[in-house]
Order: structure tokens, then C-alpha cells, then sequence
């Protein structure tokens, strides 16, 4: 069965894939390597994880803005998130999304969507299922 959730586009855009959910906020600089794509995050549940070819959902960023080029240093490695889903985006996240090219959208209940669903993002729009 799919879901439609409507949010606000931050960054415009289309993709789809399997999602990787985290319950808590995430820092790209010091929480994801930059050389990598994992989570290296020491008490984050997603420590481990590669972001690289993934909807990428969790609530919002935290840390430091350069983060946002940690974000865009990912995305020229072809190692960052296909789409992120935010709760509430903060400036961090949605700079580096926007410098990216990486489709962006928030004001989304990320408690409707698990790891591995299959996740379309559309100007805004999340098809979950």
C-alpha cells in the first residue's frame, strides 16, 4: 500500500529509492565521513550506514555549517543521498542540499516512513511504499 505526504520542496527535484531512516538529527561535518559517504557518528543508530544512492530521512541537521560542504564534497565523490527528507530543515542541511543539487523536502511526519521503503520524491511530494 503507498502513501502520498505532501511537504514543502526546499530543493527542487525528482528521485526515488530505498529509504535509510534515522529517529535522530545527523551532523555531516564529524557525523559522516567525507571520504566515504558512512555514518561514523559514534552513538548515532545509523553509525555504519552509507548514505551514497539512498533517500536519506531524519528529523534535522545539527553542527557546524561547514557541513554544507561536506554535503556538496559527496555529492561530487557520487556519494551522497539521491533525496533527503527532513521533519524541519535547518540552514545547514538545505545549503548543502541546495549547493548539491540534491532534492530536498521537509514538513514531512518521517514516522511514516521505515528503512528500506521505497521512496519517491517529487517537487515536494513523497510517495512512500
Amino acid at each position: 500500500m503507498s502513501q502520498t505526504l505532501r511537504g514543502r520542496a526546499i530543493v527542487a527535484g525528482k528521485a526515488e529509492g530505498p529509504a535509510l531512516v534515522s529517529r535522530t538529527p545527523l551532523s555531516f561535518l564529524g557525523g559522516v565521513d567525507g571520504e566515504t559517504g558512512i555514518i561514523i557518528e559514534p552513538r548515532h543508530p545509523l553509525k555504519g550506514q552509507a548514505i551514497a544512492g539512498v533517500i536519506l530521512v531524519f528529523p534535522s541537521g545539527k553542527g557546524s555549517t561547514v557541513g554544507s560542504y561536506v554535503l556538496y564534497r559527496l555529492a561530487q565523490a557520487g556519494l551522497a543521498p539521491r533525496a533527503i527528507i527532513n521533519a524541519t530543515s535547518e540552514p545547514i542541511v538545505a545549503v548543502g542540499a541546495l549547493i548539491a543539487g540534491i532534492p530536498l523536502v521537509d514538513q514531512i511526519d518521517i514516522n511514516l516512513i521505515e528503512n528500506g521503503m521505497h521512496v519517491a520524491v517529487d517537487e515536494g511530494v513523497v510517495c512512500v511504499g
